[in-house]
């Protein structure tokens, strides 16, 4: 009986994998018939009551919707905020006038750029402003989606303010500052490793690294320290934007230094007054959200006081969902890229309308996005989750941690999202540790850091990058590229999940 719900309760989770990577549904559409699918399974089988079932897809689509999706949302006005107001294209002009080296071009593009717009807004956007730049520079357009995709992996963790994990911390209930060091540690080798990979991919050898070897191994650190210094004492929201932020000064800061030769002798100048303008609306972002941090106790204080209580699903083990109106990085967001736009001049009403079409656009996808999340609610309440965690430690054992990432890993592929793989599998990783005293912060980590590697084989993020740069149709060659990094990627993971989580205190 253990195995037959065991498979059974596999339904929900095949059914997404055939409809989103074999069928081709839109996810708006897959995803609520996969909802609908789980709650009948819960019912049936499960003997969770019909009003438990929907007031526990009910906190799912709380949770979905506060803070997920205006988070997301709130990331993505920034971004199409910088559009309308020109300010991205002098953003563009100046990561693209430093220099003529294709490595460094790379370095600074694809991974610190990159990286920023992944942390900032995340959604596609640090796939397809790279990638396009990139080919507008005159690189071939299937390498300059390849490369992206592949440096856009690590970031991932940490994206769109650390919704992928604030959103683990909340399905699973554990602590969001010791899952974020987690991710910090367990991504710390592979985020100094990329900047080399990409250089010696553009290289077409592993000798092209030669000559960039300071600036390569300097991009990477710099992004990985920082990154786990702001997990371990910030929480999720920064690291990802720290490390970034850092990077990018110190990679153009070196490039300019120790590489002028390189520069192009025939630049437009962009004055420091047109740069800070430019950049202010995520600069005030970045400043708001540390300011709303535990680095700012009073502040924060203050903001999280702001909430609003409220009982929603009616089983065992309920407890009341809590909205925090105005600690939640979406708010903080909104209200900095507000006053940014309007600074940079852009009138009320434009910058309103501009978050009007993103909400629009958003739409189908935030559909996508309360499905699965409410999906994984019925799942984790019904005791779903429970039965799929028991037959894994049984067949698994000890062993489990080596495949935990493939876990993550598989639900980035599927959903094209860190977030929505979170949802899908991070309460099962956690149900698995618990059942084999293995550390379920660790587990948990090494589902984020498999889904980062998701993201450069998932359809969704291969059709952003094609879009981007015109190449429709080269979804298969592309795919084929970034599937053996993957494939490394996961199995590095693995080996990190088992072994090195009792050296930094996992146990």
């Amino acid at each position: 009986m253990t195995y037959l719900l065991f498979f059974i309760a596999l339904i929900p989770i095949i059914w997404l994998m055939v409809s989103l990577g074999v069928l081709k549904m839109l996810g708006y559409k897959a995803c609520p018939i996969g909802l609908a699918i789980t709650m009948l399974l819960a019912i049936i089988l499960w003997k969770m009551t019909a009003f438990d079932a929907i007031t526990a897809s009910l906190e799912g689509v709380a949770l979905a919707l506060w803070p997920i999706i205006i988070v997301i949302i709130a990331a993505v006005f920034t971004y199409n905020l910088s559009v309308h107001t020109k300010s991205m294209d002098i953003i563009k002009k100046m990561m693209s006038n430093i220099t003529t080296d294709k490595r460094i071009l790379v370095l600074i593009l694809a991974w610190a750029f990159g990286g920023f717009m992944e942390a900032i807004a995340g959604f596609g956007t640090a796939v397809a402003i790279p990638a396009s730049i990139l080919a507008a520079l005159g690189f071939d357009p299937i390498f300059a989606a390849i490369i992206c995709l592949i440096a856009n992996t690590t970031p991932t963790a940490f994206g769109a303010i650390g919704i992928p994990v604030t959103t683990l911390a909340k399905v699973s209930n554990i602590d969001v500052t010791q899952l974020s060091y987690a991710v910090g540690l367990q991504l710390l080798l592979l985020i100094i490793v990329v900047p080399i990979i990409l250089v010696m991919i553009t290289g077409k050898s592993v000798k092209a690294i030669k000559g960039v070897w300071g600036i390569t191994l300097a991009s990477g650190i710099s992004f990985a320290v920082p990154q786990v210094f702001a997990a371990k004492y910030l929480g999720a929201e920064l690291p990802a934007i720290l490390g970034s932020v850092i990077c990018m000064a110190v990679t153009v800061g070196i490039a300019k230094v120790f590489y002028k030769d390189t520069a192009s002798k025939d630049v437009e100048k962009i004055s420091a007054k047109g740069a800070v303008l430019a950049w202010l609306p995520f600069i005030l972002v970045f400043m708001f959200v540390i300011l709303s941090s535990g680095l700012c106790p009073p502040i924060n204080k203050a903001l999280s006081s702001v909430k609003t209580s409220i009982q929603i699903y009616s089983g065992k083990g309920a407890s009341p969902y809590v909205f925090n109106w105005l600690s939640t990085p979406g708010t903080l967001i909104i209200i900095a890229t507000f006053i940014g736009g309007l600074v940079q001049g852009a009138k009320f009403s434009e910058i309103a309308g501009v978050l009007g079409n993103t909400f629009k656009q958003m739409f189908k996808s935030s559909i996508t996005i309360i499905a699965i999340v409410a999906l994984a609610k019925v799942m984790g309440y019904s005791g779903m989750i429970k039965s799929i965690s028991a037959v894994l430690v049984a067949t698994t054992g000890r062993f489990y941690p080596l495949i935990a990432p493939i876990i993550g890993a598989l639900g980035t592929f599927v959903t094209g999202s860190d977030t929505s793989a979170n949802v899908l599998f991070g309460k099962l990783q956690v149900e698995v540790a618990r059942s084999l005293h293995l550390n379920e912060y660790w587990l948990a980590a090494a589902n984020t850091g498999g889904a980062t590697a998701g993201k450069m084989i998932s359809p969704q993020s291969i059709a952003v990058a094609t879009a981007a740069t015109g190449l429709a149709g080269s979804e298969g060659e592309i795919l084929n590229s970034t599937l053996k990094f993957c494939i490394v990627y996961v199995a590095v993971l693995g080996l990190i999940a088992y072994f090195a989580g009792p050296v930094f205190g996992f146990r």
